[in-house]
């Protein structure tokens, strides 16, 4: 089985991943919603779910497009990464519990986390956003999408933690 083969089955396992997250965002957004939830920042939703979407296809077609030598050396390193990115995302999220979502929503009365990864960092689940979004292209050297993406998704981060800690500044 040849490398391109084995990064597209890497690929579409984080694809997985995000669906999985995405059931799980909707069920925890319902619940925070109907307890009188308010959502904040709605508007850099749509490239965000882009952004992501072209990470996953991004690196794909550069892959298949370009042909890259994948560096053993490097490919593993970074296959490291991505699963350790795995590995805090879902940290993040069941630290947070039912009020953990793919949007910015806040519930009136509910206490800002303060334990699992939060308790080092405040917004831990964008480290792993941000390390994976380097990592996993540059597992099969697609370095065009790891620039691409980890660029674009610096303007959106800006963005989504101003978003967030506006609505988490809420709570205190």
């Amino acid at each position: 089985m040849n490398s391109e083969v084995l990064f597209t089955a890497l690929v579409l396992a984080v694809g997985l991943e995000r669906v999985a997250e995405l059931v799980v965002s909707r069920r925890n957004a319902a619940f925070s919603l109907a307890r009188g939830g308010v959502e904040c920042g709605r508007g850099h939703y749509p490239f965000m779910v882009v952004l992501h979407t072209g990470l996953l296809v991004g690196a794909l077609v550069e892959v298949w497009m370009r042909r890259p030598d994948a560096v053993a050396v490097l490919a593993w390193a970074m296959l490291a990464l991505v699963a350790a990115s795995q590995a805090l995302r879902w940290w993040c999220i069941a630290t947070l519990g039912r009020q953990w979502n793919t949007r910015v929503i806040v519930m009136p009365g509910a206490a800002r986390a303060t334990g699992g990864p939060y308790r080092w960092i405040p917004h831990p689940n964008y480290v792993a956003v941000v390390v994976e979004g380097l990592a996993l292209p540059l597992v099969h050297s697609a370095w065009v999408t790891a620039v691409v993406f980890t660029a674009l998704n610096g303007f959106l981060l800006a963005t989504r933690i101003r978003a967030e800690d506006a609505a988490l500044a809420q709570l205190a």
